[in-house]
């Protein structure tokens, strides 16, 4: 009897960049030969070739400006800049037709495979397809405003459609960013006043990201960050009171890993955005579970619930919103490449307990790949 030789794993990504380091790591800890890295930027200019038989995993494309750049494409011009926030969906467009590329090419390359589905990245970077496919999942998810075929025009519209609807309090979201990028808190007084909550900065008539959050009462500036979002298409959803911790809002970032939950982190802060590059920081989760009590394990169905509605994702960042009082729980978004959680352990009761976010996806890969692998020699080399 022989072992199953080790697989060949080819990464996209960025060289050097903590995601392929880490990833990186974790291959060589679990006795893997060292991944390949594939530059999203070869992968871009089409000059790269895939080894015969690699397993290839893609990771995520940000914090690389000139791969950014290509990815939007020219729609920009000379007003591109790294922290510019419009220009989401034509980044998505070029998002798809790299992914379309990386696939054809892996069809054509004798044994290889892909460690996902680009058509299931393609939906998790579409937040309203996203909702769509979890609401019908019966996954609980905030109440949205349906606007996948015909998305609010601008503010105008958008604030005639809230009124509709009687929403008072909501999260505005382009479709197709992350990391908070382009995220407004609305919220109406019933006397018709508003303001927003937002990373977005507006100067000379263009969005700008920063790390500072601000806050905006004139209408006339929310209604100029709003047109100037909705070209890129807007998801709007209901804003969730959220549970709290120290007297801070709290959510959770659960991993899911081979359709199981492995870890999960409370994120706090004293705005909406729990994000941690915006002020948010690490809660307590033996806290948090324990204020959730017998609710822990509704929490570890719902998210499992929803990684099944990505059957082909080897891993997928479930964002929780708790109620307040941790008495129920609703997914605001599932993240394609949400295991980025330098230095967590896998949970105690898990099927990764104490292992990184990167290890318990190579120990998932490894023991898929002896299941599919014979074990055996050939008839003729078995001992008598």
């Amino acid at each position: 009897m022989t072992s199953a030789q080790p697989p060949h794993l080819t990464v996209v990504g960025h060289p050097g960049h903590r995601r392929v380091t880490l990833f990186g790591a974790a291959a060589r800890a679990a006795g893997l030969p060292e991944p390949t890295v594939l530059p999203w930027l070869d992968l871009l200019r089409g000059s790269f070739r895939l080894t015969p038989g690699t397993l290839v995993r893609i990771d995520s494309p940000g914090e690389d400006e000139a791969v950014d750049r290509l990815l939007r494409g020219p729609t920009l011009g000379a007003g591109y800049a790294p922290a510019r926030v419009e220009g989401t969906a034509a980044w998505y467009r070029g998002l798809l037709a790299a992914l379309a590329e990386l696939a054809d090419a892996v069809a054509r390359t004798p044994g290889a495979a892909l460690l996902g589905d680009p058509a299931e990245i393609a939906a998790m970077f579409d937040k309203r397809r996203t909702h769509r496919l979890l609401r019908d999942a019966a996954v609980a998810v905030p109440a949205a405003l349906e606007g996948v075929r015909a998305p609010p025009a601008g503010w105008a519209a958008l604030k005639e459609r809230l009124a509709a609807a009687g929403l008072r309090r909501v999260f505005v979201k382009p479709a197709h960013a992350s990391s908070a990028s382009g995220v407004l808190a609305l919220e109406f007084s019933p006397r018709g006043r508003v303001q927003a909550t937002s990373s977005v900065r507006l100067v000379d008539g263009a969005l700008f990201n920063s790390l500072r959050v601000s806050r905006y009462r004139d209408e006339g500036e929310i209604a100029a960050i709003v047109d100037r979002l909705a070209p890129d298409h807007l998801h709007v959803e209901r804003w969730i009171p959220k549970a709290g911790q120290d007297g801070r809002a709290a959510d959770l970032r659960v991993v899911v890993v081979a359709g199981r939950v492995t870890h999960a982190v409370v994120r706090t802060s004293s705005g909406p955005m729990t994000n941690l590059h915006l002020g948010g920081a690490r809660g307590d989760l033996a806290r948090a579970m324990a204020a959730a009590g017998a609710r822990r394990a509704d929490l570890t169905e719902l998210c499992e619930r929803a990684a099944a509605c990505f059957p082909n994702a080897p891993m997928v960042g479930v964002d929780v919103l708790p109620t307040a009082g941790w008495q129920r729980f609703l997914v605001g978004e599932v993240n394609a490449f949400g295991d980025l959680l330098p230095g967590l352990a896998g949970l105690a009761d898990g099927p990764a307990p104490g292992q990184d976010t990167h290890r318990a996806q190579l120990t998932a890969l490894l023991e898929r790949h002896r299941r599919l692998t014979p074990l055996t020699d050939p008839p003729e080399r078995r001992a008598p």
